[in-house]
């Protein structure tokens, strides 16, 4: 990173991640971990795992930024994730988002 902007552009972390997520079966989320996000916050893991920026998914829902931030930063808590990279890891992981399925 590098002024607090990412290296690789989310587009580009989502086609990576897709490609190689295509190659291992989905795991089974960890069920405890996912009761405690909320639909909002499991809506923003999808998002975010879909390569969605902040700005995008803020104008998609019709919420501002500092809300879809507050959403992120609690699905990267309560999952014990270091950053939206693992999240999308995580998304692709455990069949939250599957390769090649329309957004």
């Amino acid at each position: 990173m590098h002024a607090g902007d990412a290296l690789l552009s989310p587009s580009i972390t989502r086609r990576l991640i897709e490609h190689v997520a295509a190659r291992a079966a989905p795991r089974e989320p960890p069920a405890a971990l996912l009761a405690d996000l909320t639909p909002r916050e499991r809506e923003m893991l999808v998002l975010v795992a879909r390569g969605l920026s902040n700005g995008e998914i803020a104008a998609q829902l019709v919420i501002s930024e500092a809300t879809v931030k507050s959403h992120v930063g609690a699905v990267l808590t309560k999952l014990a994730l270091r950053d939206r990279v693992q999240a999308v890891v995580f998304a692709y992981e455990h069949g939250i988002v599957v390769a090649g399925e329309p957004g």
